[in-house]
């Protein structure tokens, strides 16, 4: 596994070098909401203020994309990963897909 220290959204990790660039990786995730966390977060609203259901939701599925771009990289043989970003696209009503994409890297200390 890539450790998240050896992960960024900028273009560079410092104090390493290049040594190979592997190209784009990706980790997909598509999720629906059940209709009871519907229900729940159609409740919260009413009350108003973070509407924990979605919350949880959006930051388990964004851990899961990330973790499936980690797991592209390493089986390329990367052991970094710069650029990182995070993309969604709502496929149909009530089904988001997330995808966390960036740059598999083999990189190594500078000297």
């Amino acid at each position: 596994m890539i450790p998240h220290t050896m992960t960024t959204t900028t273009f560079e990790l410092e104090g390493h070098a290049v040594t190979r660039n592997l190209g784009v990786v990706r980790g997909i995730i598509v999720r629906s909401r059940s209709v009871i966390g519907t229900l729940g977060a159609s409740l919260q609203t009413l009350i108003g203020g973070n509407i924990t259901l979605l919350t949880e939701l959006c930051e388990k599925t964004r851990n899961d994309a990330y973790d499936l771009m980690i797991q592209h990289a390493a089986q390329m043989g990367a052991n970094a990963i710069v650029g990182i970003r995070y993309d969604a696209t709502e496929v149909m009503q009530g089904v988001t897909e997330v995808l966390c994409y960036g740059t598999a890297l083999v990189v190594e200390p500078k000297k």
